[in-house]
């Protein structure tokens, strides 16, 4: 288990205490868990069925590194200096107001967001594409560094994108059998699908350039890894740098565009808008996720036109979870019925172009998705609004950036 040493401030976040956690066997070493390549961790009971993983000692193996994720108290950690460089007023230009929250950002880093505890999954890549995705599932994750343990460094991330990305590929071809996908490595699909190499970020690198690093590359995981050895300490996301400037904005001067609706700040995406209905089969919802580069299909009625439900990158999971991937054609209801009762991206949560930027942001936090399907009086789509769309408005564009 990692712990901060209470001792420690929290500017030098990065003295973590560890000791080996090893997943499966304990008695055998093993080149995942080397001291030059990861920290040490403790023994942890194995998360998953002894089917999925093999003893410690193959390569085929996951690190779990398990702790509870809690921020510090920002009340504590916020800087008051800080807070008398924020103190504008209505006597300075609008533009200068409206950089708070980036001026906000350029001052925090990225360790600000490490919190005491977390969960960190770390796979080799000659663990198997199947086992793999079971464990994210298990561990109710949607990322995870990938360590290349004969060229002892992290060489990537493994998304829930790559599992859709490897479904539409392999469902239909005539030369590849799912049940044989089934027992590929990960390195194997990694040569054969040409994967980009591992963008990351450094622990004392500040927000504003995480999101930079966000935005500029189009992803929606970033590892934070530590300088000297190279090791992951945490995924930073959009999610997680809202929710942390949102902790905050009560103290902060509110930039004039927060008063300002949707419609006059001409947020979102209204152009391309791809949609789905209940009866359109998965490996269509496949096909429009990989070649139109979208995180999330509205569901409507084709009747009404009316949007009734969201069918998302993560619900796509769910198939890993039922073992129901041998059959892509059933349809999206039957899809969406097993998705879990508590999960947070269940259902479509909306908004309207009379809404200000306070609200819609308000509401995003508050419901931790990911995006929000605006639609007309008539509840029919329009368009949608991203983490992305709202993070690169609200701290980058005032900068003329993003």
């Amino acid at each position: 288990m990692l712990k901060r040493n209470p001792s420690e401030s929290s500017a030098d976040p990065l003295q973590l205490h560890s000791t080996p956690v090893p997943i499966g066997t304990a008695s055998e070493s093993s080149s995942l868990h080397h001291s030059e390549s990861l920290p040490s961790y403790q023994s942890i009971q194995n998360p998953l069925p002894d089917d999925f993983l093999h003893p410690l000692g193959r390569s085929d193996e996951m690190i779990d590194l398990t702790l509870d994720e809690e921020m510090s108290s920002p009340a504590n950690d916020f800087p008051g200096e800080l807070m008398d460089r924020l103190s504008l007023d209505g006597s300075e230009p609008d533009d200068e107001n409206d950089r708070v929250y980036g001026l906000f950002m350029k001052e925090h880093h990225c360790y600000d967001l490490i919190p005491t505890s977390s969960k960190l999954v770390v796979f080799d890549t000659k663990l198997s594409v199947k086992k793999a995705f079971y464990a994210l599932v298990a561990n109710g994750l949607r990322a995870a560094p990938l360590w290349d343990s004969d060229r002892q460094e992290f060489v990537g991330m493994l998304t829930i994108t790559d599992f859709i990305v490897i479904l539409h590929t392999y469902y239909t071809s005539p030369l590849v059998k799912m049940h044989e996908l089934e027992e590929h490595l990960i390195a194997t699909w990694r040569h054969s699908l040409n994967t980009t190499k591992l963008v990351s970020i450094e622990p004392d690198a500040s927000l504003y350039n995480g999101l930079k690093h966000l935005i500029k590359n189009k992803i929606h995981r970033l590892p934070v890894m530590e300088a000297t050895m190279g090791n992951p300490l945490y995924i930073l996301t959009h999610k997680r740098i809202l929710k942390f400037l949102y902790l905050f904005v009560q103290e902060l001067p509110k930039p004039a565009f927060m008063k300002k609706t949707l419609a006059e700040v001409k947020l979102g995406t209204y152009t391309s808008i791809y949609t789905v209905t209940e009866e359109t089969p998965i490996i269509e919802a496949l096909r429009m996720f990989v070649q139109n580069r979208v995180s999330a299909l509205p569901v409507v009625d084709p009747t009404t036109g009316r949007v009734v439900d969201i069918y998302a990158k993560f619900d796509v999971i769910n198939l890993a979870v039922q073992r129901s991937y041998n059959n892509l054609d059933v349809t999206v209801k039957q899809a969406l019925s097993h998705r879990p009762l508590r999960s947070h991206d269940g259902g479509v949560l909306r908004c309207y172009l009379h809404e200000t930027m306070s609200v819609i942001i308000q509401r995003v936090v508050q419901a931790e998705v990911h995006r929000l399907v605006v639609v007309d009086k008539e509840d029919k789509v329009i368009g949608i609004v991203s983490l992305s769309d709202l993070l690169s408005f609200i701290v980058l564009k005032p900068y003329g950036e993003g």
